[in-house]
């Protein structure tokens, strides 16, 4: 009757320990996540601190773009043409 018994008993105490174990690795884990963010906020931050300011952006000609548009859906330029002209536009050259 006695060994009836403690099969039981062990079973539950092995189901018990690894189901522990597997709690704590799991924990462990979201722990190392967290301070794994941690760090890559700080370095964020730091890298943000650090940075120089943005130049502002090129002043772009509306007109002038509106012109190409014009142009183009005229037929007077092609895609090709107007994408190129546009891009220098967007780009600040003449």
């Amino acid at each position: 009757m006695l060994m009836r018994r403690r099969r039981p008993l062990m079973r539950a105490a092995m189901v018990g320990g690894v189901a522990y174990h597997a709690g704590k690795k799991t924990q462990e884990g979201r722990d190392a996540d967290y301070e794994q963010e941690q760090r890559i906020a700080d370095l964020e931050t730091q890298q943000g601190a650090s940075a120089p300011a943005a130049a502002p952006a090129p002043q772009v000609d509306i007109e002038q773009l509106q012109k190409l548009a014009q142009l183009k859906d005229q037929g007077i330029l092609t895609q090709a043409e107007f994408d190129v002209q546009k891009a220098k536009l967007l780009a600040g050259g003449s």
